[in-house]
C-alpha cells in the first residue's frame, strides 16, 4: 500500500513519506461522535445484510484504489463480518473510546480463507494481510526523532491533519511465527504483531486475546497514550490478489 501524491508536481516528494504511513492516515477523514456505549463491536447480534453499525465507517487506505467490501453475513445461526478484498485496501474503523486503565485486553475472533500469495509484511511492495486488528495511538510527539517529525510535518502539509503518534496491529501472516514483531517497512512508528498464520489456521475460526498495554510497551518501549481509533483491515492492493476473511465480535476486557 502507498499513499499517492496530492499533486503530480509533488509526486517525487510525497510518495516516500506517505507510503510509509498510509495505515496511520486511516482516521484523518473521520469526524465521528464518540460512543457512550461499551467499546468494541458485537456482530453476532446483527441481522444479515444490515448496514454498518453506528460509528463505524469503511475508510480508504489509499485514495483512488478499490475498497475492500465489508458485509454482515450469517454463518450458521451467528452473524459475522465478511471482508472481500480484490486488489483493494480499506478499513472498517471507529474513533477511540477505550479506557486502557480499565480494559487493557482485547478479545476477538477471525477466520482467513487462506494466505495471500506473495504477501510479506517486511517488504513494502508486498505488505498485505488477510486479517488485521488496528489501533492508532496519541503520544508525546517531542519524543519522536527528527526524521519522524519531518515526516509528520510533510504529511500535515499535504493532508492537513497530524498523523497518530503510533500504530499497533495484530496480523495474520505465514512468513513469520506467531509472536513475531514486524516493523512497517518504511517506519518504526507502525508495528505489527503476528498472531495467526500457522499451518492449519486457514479456514478455521480462531479466538484470540491480547493485552494491548503490554504489547504496546513491548514494541514501543513506553506506556501507551490514548487510543485515537481502532478497527479491522483486510487488504490485497500490493499483491494485486483477492482474498476473503471473516471477523467475529471484538471485546475489551479487564486485565491481565
Amino acid at each position: 500500500m502507498y499513499f499517492p501524491s496530492i499533486h503530480r508536481a509533488r509526486k517525487q516528494t510525497a510518495r516516500p513519506v506517505c507510503s510509509a504511513l498510509c495505515i496511520a492516515l486511516l482516521l484523518l477523514p473521520l469526524a465521528l461522535r464518540a460512543q457512550d456505549q461499551k467499546p468494541g463491536i458485537v456482530f453476532s447480534t446483527m441481522e444479515r445484510g444490515a448496514p454498518l453499525p453506528l460509528g463505524w465507517k469503511n475508510l480508504p487506505v489509499v485514495h483512488g484504489k478499490p475498497m475492500t467490501q465489508y458485509t454482515l453475513v450469517h454463518e450458521g445461526q451467528t452473524a459475522v463480518l465478511q471482508a472481500d478484498a480484490n486488489r483493494s485496501a480499506s478499513a472498517l474503523m471507529h474513533n477511540g473510546n477505550i479506557d486502557l486503565a480499565r480494559t487493557p485486553v482485547v478479545a476477538w475472533r477471525w477466520k482467513a480463507e487462506g494466505p495471500i500469495e506473495g504477501a510479506d509484511n517486511r517488504v513494502g511492495s508486498k505488505e498485505d494481510a488477510p486479517t488485521r486488528l488496528v489501533f492508532l495511538f496519541d503520544g508525546d510527539k517531542s519524543k519522536l526523532s527528527f526524521f519522524d517529525r519531518a515526516k509528520r510535518d510533510l504529511a500535515k502539509r499535504l493532508g492537513g491533519e497530524e498523523l497518530p503518534y503510533a500504530t499497533l496491529m495484530y496480523i495474520w501472516s505465514t512468513t513469520e511465527a506467531p509472536g513475531t514483531v514486524i516493523a512497517n517497512p518504511h517506519t518504526d512508528r507502525v508495528q505489527m504483531i503476528v498472531v495467526s498464520g500457522l499451518p492449519g489456521d486457514a479456514g478455521q475460526w480462531q479466538s484470540l486475546r491480547r493485552n494491548i498495554v503490554q504489547d504496546y510497551e513491548r514494541v514501543f518501549h513506553e506506556p501507551p497514550g490514548r487510543i485515537n481509533g481502532y478497527g479491522l483491515l483486510t487488504d490485497t492492493d500490493n499483491t494485486a490478489t483477492t482474498t476473503r476473511a471473516w471477523y467475529g465480535d471484538v471485546e475489551f476486557l479487564p486485565g491481565p
